[in-house]
């Protein structure tokens, strides 16, 4: 998922530089939304992984 935050973040920067604001919004948005989609579902398996690896 992190690969395509960074995808849409390449055409994002590609649209940007030819002008295409809509485009570049848009991309910029999308990327935003997976990154902080993949940081949440990072944070969580971390959180699930410390706690199930202490033993009993």
């Amino acid at each position: 998922m992190l690969r395509w935050a960074a995808i849409f973040l390449v055409i994002a920067i590609i649209a940007a530089i030819f002008g295409f604001g809509g485009v570049a919004g848009t991309a910029v948005g999308i990327a935003k939304v997976l990154f902080f989609i993949f940081i949440a579902i990072c944070v969580i398996l971390f959180l699930v992984g410390l706690f199930a690896g202490r033993g009993l």
